[in-house]
């Protein structure tokens, strides 16, 4: 395993889920929230809670980028990197299916959750493919 590139791509991992997540739900879908209030816990609680949001985006950076590197980087290829960035979305998005089920969530509003996570972990998988690079084999 090569732990500079890791660090590496779990760092840019975290710093791609972070901001695409921004966008996606402080921009995009703000329209939506605000339609939806009630649902929400209000900015301030949010803030308060921000540590465990960071957390969270840290967790799933690391997570991502360890399972490609102990399972698929040594025969990685784009390819691959985008179907395991598929499937590890797909695997993800199953929470967004249950939410909708339970809770009073819109149904449009979960469908755009869905498909921007799958779009998303299929961008993490390019990135994460575009900075790990397994070590090399000593000879």
């Amino acid at each position: 395993m090569n732990i500079p590139r890791l660090l590496l791509a779990i760092l840019a991992g975290f710093i791609f889920v972070f901001g695409s997540d921004f966008v996606i739900h402080t921009i995009w879908l703000k329209p939506d929230y605000m339609a939806s209030m009630q649902l929400w816990r209000s900015d301030p609680e949010m803030m308060t809670r921000f540590p465990w949001m960071i957390a969270g985006h840290f967790l799933c950076a690391f997570a991502f980028v360890l399972i490609w590197a102990i399972g698929f980087a040594p025969g990685g290829n784009m390819t691959i990197a985008v179907i395991y960035g598929l499937l590890m979305g797909l695997f993800s998005q199953v929470h967004t299916i249950i939410s909708y089920v339970v809770s009073p969530m819109p149904g449009e509003l979960s469908c755009k959750w869905f498909f921007s996570g799958l779009v998303q972990a299929v961008l993490l998988g390019i990135i994460t493919f575009l900075t790990y690079k397994p070590a090399r084999p000593s000879v």
